[in-house]
C-alpha cells in the first residue's frame, strides 16, 4: 500500500485491509488449484464450499433461526424493491403492501414496488426532508397487508430506526443495506431482511436476502425466474452463473467479523465511533447535525457547516489529510462520514481531530 487513506465513502465502501490482502494473496492460485477463484465453476465443489461456509457464518454471527433461508441474489438492493412485491404481494387478495418512507432509498422502494401491488405509505418524513424517523399510529398498520417495509438505516440522510415498529401479524421487511451486521438484531422479528453487499458485506452488484421459509412460494406467474426467491432457495442461489467473486469476498468479510469477536463486539465499537463524531458536532454551533438527535445513525454521520464555501474548504482540506469521500449526498449537501464496520477507530479519530482543528482555525 502507498499512503494511508481513510475511506468514508457511502458505498461501494471500504473493506478490511486484511480481507483485501487475503484476496490479493489467493487471487492467482486459490487453495493450490493453480487457478483464480474467479475462474472456477459456480457448480464446482470448491465454490459450493465457499457458498455454504458464507451462509453458515452469517447464521452463526447473527443467530438467524433455522426456518430462514439465506439467499444471494442479483441486482443489489435496488432489484429487491421490485422483487419483494412480486414475491409477497400475492399472499393477500388485496395485494396491499405497507411502507415507511424515511429517505431516498425508501422512496425508491415505494416507486419501484408500485407496478406490482397496492402500495401504501404508512408514514413519511418527507415534509422535513427526511431528518427523522416519523411518528406513526400502530392502528395504521393494516393487518390484512402482505407486509410492512422499512429502511432500517438511511444512508443519504443519516437516520436509523432505534426501535423497530410492531407489525402484529404482518411480516416486517427491512432493507438493511447500510447497517447489516453493525448491531445485534433479533431476526425472528422479521419476515425478511435484505442488503446490498457494498457497505458491510463485500463488493457491489449483489444482495443477500434472508427470508422466513413460509414466505416463499407466493410469487405470481409473471415473476421473472431470477426475481423469484423460491427459485433461488430451490437452487441454493445457483440457478444461473452467480457472482462467485462477490460471494467469496462475503465469506472472507464474515471470517474477519468473527475474528473481531462478532456482532456484539463490532456494535460496541461502532457506537464508540459514532459517539466521537457526534460529540464534536454537538460541542458548538460550528457544525450542525442534519438529523434529529433521537434518530441518529451509527453508520452514516451527516452534518453541515455554516456556509457552502466553508463546506467546500472543509472537503478540500480533509482530502489533503487523506480523509476520503466525505462529500454529502446531493439531496442533503454538507458532509457525510460513513463509518461502516471496517472503518477503524483510528480513522474516526483522525476525522474528529481534523474537525476540531478546522473549527479552531475557522470558527
Amino acid at each position: 500500500m502507498g499512503k494511508k487513506v481513510y475511506n468514508f465513502g457511502a458505498g461501494p465502501a471500504m473493506l478490511p485491509v486484511s480481507v483485501m490482502e487475503r484476496i490479493r494473496d489467493e487471487f492467482l492460485d486459490f487453495q493450490g488449484m493453480g487457478v483464480s477463484v474467479i475462474e472456477i465453476s459456480h457448480r464446482s465443489k470448491e465454490f459450493q464450499n465457499i457458498l455454504v461456509e458464507a451462509q453458515n457464518l452469517f447464521r452463526e454471527l447473527t443467530g438467524v433461526p433455522d426456518n430462514y433461508k439465506i439467499l444471494f441474489v442479483h441486482g443489489g438492493a435496488r432489484m429487491q424493491f421490485s422483487a419483494l412485491p412480486l414475491n409477497l404481494a400475492g399472499r393477500v387478495p388485496s395485494r396491499k403492501c405497507l411502507y415507511f418512507e424515511t429517505g431516498n432509498f425508501a422512496s425508491l422502494a415505494v416507486k419501484d414496488a408500485k407496478p406490482f401491488g397496492d402500495i401504501r405509505v404508512v408514514a413519511s418524513s418527507a415534509d422535513t426532508n427526511f431528518d427523522r424517523i416519523p411518528d406513526y399510529d400502530p392502528a395504521d398498520i393494516e393487518q390484512d397487508a402482505a407486509y410492512l417495509h422499512i429502511t432500517s438505516n438511511n444512508t443519504v440522510f443519516g437516520t436509523q430506526w432505534q426501535q423497530f415498529p410492531e407489525s402484529g401479524q404482518v411480516p416486517l421487511i427491512a432493507d438493511q443495506t447500510s447497517e447489516i451486521l453493525s448491531r445485534v438484531i433479533d431476526y425472528s422479528k422479521f419476515g425478511c431482511i435484505y442488503a446490498g453487499l457494498q457497505k458491510n458485506l463485500g463488493p457491489s452488484g449483489m444482495a443477500m436476502v434472508v427470508i422466513r421459509e413460509d414466505l416463499l412460494g407466493h410469487a405470481g406467474e409473471q415473476t421473472p425466474l431470477l426475481l423469484n426467491y423460491a427459485v433461488y432457495d430451490k437452487d441454493n442461489s445457483l440457478t444461473n452463473t452467480t457472482n462467485t467473486f462477490a460471494i467469496y469476498v462475503v465469506k472472507l468479510v464474515l471470517d474477519w467479523l468473527k475474528a473481531q469477536g462478532g456482532v456484539a463486539v463490532i456494535e460496541k465499537l461502532n457506537r464508540q465511533k459514532a459517539a466521537r463524531l457526534y460529540e464534536v458536532i454537538d460541542r458548538s454551533d460550528f457544525y450542525k447535525g442534519f438529523v434529529q438527535t433521537r434518530d441518529r445513525s451509527i453508520m452514516n454521520v451527516t452534518f453541515n457547516l455554516q456556509t457552502p464555501e466553508l463546506e467546500a474548504k472543509f472537503l478540500q482540506e480533509a482530502s489533503a489529510e487523506n480523509l476520503y469521500a466525505l462529500k454529502g449526498h446531493r439531496a442533503v449537501g454538507g458532509i457525510r462520514a460513513s463509518i461502516y464496520n471496517p472503518m477503524p477507530m483510528e480513522g474516526v479519530e483522525a476525522l474528529a481531530s481534523f474537525m476540531e482543528e478546522f473549527q479552531r482555525k475557522n470558527g
